[in-house]
């Protein structure tokens, strides 16, 4: 939508810094939990760590998403690099899985090799996570509705917070009783909220690799739209897939009640074009034709 780049300059340059504040705040925290973790050996506490990495991630690859997205298209990408936000979520997605293995794995061990734990710090650890992440879920809350992306980055952080808040819990508890498994099975139940939050992103991102139709788009919904058009009759042929993870395309035909002159059919693509826009469909290729051209193709 060519005229609404001024209009939403002011809001992708509010955007682009908070991305940019949210990878720096929780990337420092990632080390910080490493380095915590590893010398009092809390393995909640590395798993979690994993966990923020992940999101870090995530955050890195809206940002992708909105700088790819000003890449100009050359001869042999003719959609630019926006693909490439899709890719790499896939590819990220599929390295955190293998993660999560290596954690459960570790957690096992630690079942029947419990460590003693200092609870007391982390507690105080998880308790700087949730500042942490409540800080950057609030710079997108304003915004979550808007873009697809945002709305990802504001859930991954508010989940961030609830498991910072479960991990302070856990941490007071092994200060009070002593008991050590706490930490693996902290570690196990981040290590299930990773998959469950991954889990779904990766089936996405493999349906979208793959040209699927993106999540949020309903093809019945599409027709509705088109169809809304007074002169429209008729709709087939419908494909709809990713561009990137905030662009998607269409190609269909389009069936009219009658013949019409080329600035009509200009004034009719440019209003069917402006309908497929509220369904989050960007870029539209349409093909129309006659319905008495239609019925005799099917006779």
């Amino acid at each position: 939508m060519e005229h609404n780049h001024h209009h939403h300059a002011p809001k992708i340059t509010k955007l682009n810094r908070a991305f940019i504040i949210g990878i720096v705040l929780n990337f420092g925290y990632v080390i910080f939990q490493i380095i915590v973790g590893f010398r009092i050996a809390s393995l909640s506490l590395l798993s979690d760590a994993l966990h923020n990495f992940g999101d870090v991630i995530a955050l890195a690859l809206s940002l992708l998403a909105f700088k790819l997205s000003k890449i100009k298209s050359t001869e042999k990408y003719t959609f630019g690099y926006q693909k490439a936000s899709i890719l790499i979520a896939l590819f990220n997605t599929l390295i955190l899985l293998i993660s999560v293995g290596a954690i459960g794995y570790e957690a096992i061990l630690r079942f029947f090799e419990p460590e003693p734990q200092q609870g007391f710090t982390i507690s105080i650890v998880s308790g700087i996570g949730i500042l942490i992440n409540g800080l950057s879920a609030w710079q997108f809350f304003r915004d979550k509705d808007s873009d697809l992306n945002v709305k990802s980055a504001f859930m991954h952080l508010a989940a961030d917070a609830a498991v910072s808040l479960g991990l302070v819990i856990g941490g007071i508890l092994i200060h009070f009783t002593g008991w050590v498994w706490i930490d693996p099975v902290l570690s196990l139940i981040v290590a299930l909220v990773i998959i469950w939050g991954t889990w779904s992103l990766t089936k996405d991102t493999l349906r979208l690799s793959l040209n699927g139709v993106p999540n949020d788009i309903q093809l019945e919904k599409v027709r509705e739209e088109i169809l809304e058009v007074p002169e429209v009759v008729g709709v087939h042929h419908i494909h709809v897939w990713a561009i990137s993870t905030t662009q998607n395309a269409l190609t269909a035909h389009i069936v009219l009640n009658q013949a019409y002159d080329l600035a009509t059919i200009s004034t009719l693509k440019k209003n069917i074009k402006h309908h497929l826009e509220h369904i989050n469909i960007q870029h539209a290729t349409l093909e129309f034709e006659i319905e008495e051209e239609r019925c005799e193709e099917d006779c």
